[in-house]
């Protein structure tokens, strides 16, 4: 890894520029390609039912995936400025302090989501044909979330430490576990959505599990540090994640747009055309949100 290392001080502007873009964009690429192809199998397996399940736990994915990259974006820029000022200790630290807060909160958030699946799925707008599917689907998906934070954040920290092409990879293994088990978790074993979930889940783990061990092992400059135990920590470590949090905000203003976006077009599509209209909507999302990405 540190043979592939890019120099950011000596190697010039348009070299950087190649060396970021194609790996970035080949990782960007996997993962859109990921969303589609899991769309397709869970229509062809389970039909319009196990589409709409999916698409009404949309939104959760869209707020934690603008959490994890709004705590990236805001890190990576906090952590950028203490290098370039040669203050390795605290860039370390403020990597450290967002991956311990993105953990504890979405730890929560997720054991209160398994421990109701039914209520959640309700509160996002699942009817009650499309409530076993739509809890189950929500129940085998909820643990992968920590993960994905250490994903977001890991890979723009990756990048910034100088190995873009292990970023890049995070995404392809995530992307090519994933298809091959949806299509043996939904067909061979006939597990329907709880299959998909249970695939993407894995998938998730896997780039989250990718991330955390470069940072932790193979890091050149940026690896996380042990914090401190005072109330002088916590206050500090607090005030730099609300610095994390105000420059990446529109990192999760953007994310939390689509979120509501789903959310809204799942209640409107449920209301006047069913579970199917909300299939046809899901399908649509799927192909806006591969188009974007």
């Amino acid at each position: 890894m540190t043979k592939d290392a890019i120099d950011f001080k000596n190697t010039n502007v348009s070299t950087l520029y190649r060396k970021l873009l194609i790996p970035t964009l080949l990782g960007t690429l996997s993962m859109s390609a990921m969303t589609t192809i899991d769309g397709i199998f869970v229509g062809h397996a389970v039909g319009s039912d196990g589409v709409a399940a999916v698409n009404i736990v949309g939104p959760v994915y869209q707020v934690f995936s603008g959490i994890g990259l709004m705590l990236g974006a805001g890190c990576s820029v906090v952590v950028s400025i203490h290098m370039a000022r040669q203050k390795i200790k605290a860039a370390r630290m403020n990597l450290t302090q967002a991956l311990l807060f993105s953990t504890l909160l979405t730890a929560m958030v997720c054991v209160l989501a398994m421990l109701f699946p039914d209520r959640s799925a309700r509160l996002l707008g699942s009817s009650d044909t499309l409530l076993p599917l739509a809890s189950d689907y929500l129940f085998w998906i909820m643990p992968s979330y920590v993960f994905q934070m250490w994903s977001l954040i890991g890979l723009f920290i990756i990048r910034l430490d100088g190995a873009p092409k292990v970023a890049m990879w995070c995404n392809v293994v995530s992307a090519l576990m994933n298809i091959v088990l949806d299509w043996v978790m939904i067909f061979p074993l006939g597990w329907g959505v709880k299959g998909a979930a249970v695939a993407t889940s894995i998938s998730i783990m896997t780039g989250g599990i990718i991330a955390l061990a470069y940072l932790l092992f193979y890091a050149r400059t940026l690896s996380p540090v042990m914090p401190k135990l005072s109330m002088k920590s916590l206050r500090l470590s607090l005030r730099n994640i609300g610095y994390h949090c105000r420059i990446g905000s529109p990192s999760l203003l953007g994310e939390m747009t689509l979120a509501v976006l789903i959310f809204m077009g799942n209640l409107m599509f449920m209301r006047h055309l069913g579970d199917d209209g909300v299939a046809a909507f899901g399908i649509a999302c799927s192909i806006r949100l591969s188009s974007s990405t």
